[in-house]
Parts: structure tokens; sequence; C-alpha cells
């Protein structure tokens, strides 16, 4: 990955990584200083800028990623395409085209904004709290994934009947459902009332 401003702050001279920070919002996602990334989602939770990413293939499928066993928050479990935290100051667009292509080893071929959410979600297994004003991100994907496996366990196209088959069966990430709720909007525009959005 290319150094940029926002990645190059990220690691320091003599080779150690310096703490990932979060910007925090506050309930209408304006930027009131940074936190942390650990310290921020530690009981209560503190409100921070995130964002949520739903890729579909040429048939409307949804992609899912289920999230590397190593994960420190919510290991193992199925989720939406890509979710993650902007560095401070970077675009929330910007930095989920690059989370995307870093956990899975595609770019979009389309992505476009489709609106926030705020929501408040403790994940039972860690302890840890999900406050966050979520950036929602909708588009295409035309490559096959290639995921990092530090990042992604397994990936999975869905129909939405496939969709309810799996989250009834297995465990999804506490904020899967009110992610997917708020993108539904731009998802159908997206994919059109065949795919069944």
């Amino acid at each position: 990955m290319p150094i940029t401003p926002a990645t190059a702050t990220h690691s320091s001279s003599n080779g150690t990584a310096d703490a990932i920070l979060l910007e925090l919002v506050d309930e209408n996602g304006v930027t009131l200083g940074t936190a942390e990334k650990l310290s921020a989602h530690q009981p209560p939770g503190q409100l921070h800028r995130a964002f949520s990413v739903f890729l579909f293939d040429e048939r409307g499928r949804l992609l899912l990623q289920q999230r590397a066993l190593g994960k420190y928050h919510s290991p193992g479990v199925w989720s939406n395409t890509c979710c993650g935290h902007p560095y401070p100051g970077e675009a929330p667009f910007a930095a989920a085209a690059r989370r995307t292509y870093e956990e899975l080893g595609v770019s979009p071929s389309l992505l476009a904004e489709a609106g926030t959410v705020r929501y408040n979600h403790p994940d039972p297994a860690s302890g840890l709290v999900e406050q966050e004003y979520n950036h929602l991100f909708v588009g295409l994907v035309q490559a096959a994934p290639r995921p990092d496996p530090e990042e992604v366990a397994e990936t999975a196209f869905v129909s939405p009947a496939e969709l309810i088959e799996r989250h009834g069966r297995d465990t999804f990430s506490a904020w899967f459902m009110t992610v997917l709720d708020a993108a539904r909007p731009a998802v159908r525009e997206l994919t059109g009332p065949s795919a069944g959005w």
C-alpha cells in the first residue's frame, strides 16, 4: 500500500506501530477529537466515526466476510463486506475503499454513499462496545476476493434467501442487521427489484 498522509502517521521512525486513533464525533457526526482505538471501545464506549461497505456481484448477491479468528473484537463472526474506522482526517469514502482493498484484495467497480446510521451495540463475547456514527456505502465488485487471512477467515456471496438461512445458522456481528437495514434503500436502488433486497 502506498504511504499517504493518512497512513504515514501510523508507524514511527523506529519501525514500531503507533497507537491507532479513531475520530470522536458528536451525535451529528461533527469531529470532537481523537481516542485510541481499544479505549474508544471500552464500556460504555465513545461515539466515533466508522464506515460499513456492502458490495454486490452482477447477480445482486451480497459479499459477506467472516472476521478472522485472531481479531480482538468480534472474531469469527460473519458481517457485511467490510467495516472499519477512518483515520482522523481521512474521508470515510477513502477509508472504505482503502480497507476494502486491504482486507479483501478487491477494488469496487462502483462505490456510492448510502447515508449514515448511529448505534450502540455491546459485543457480549468481548465486552467491548460499538458506539458508532457509521457512514454507509454500497457498490459493485467484479473481481474475486483475495482476502488477507489476518483480517478475513472466509467470504461468501449470498442472495437475500441465503442470507436469511445463514443468519439463522451462523453468528453475525452485533451491528450487521442495523447497518444492513439502514443501507437497504440504497441497496435496492443499486441492485434493482429482481434481486429481492
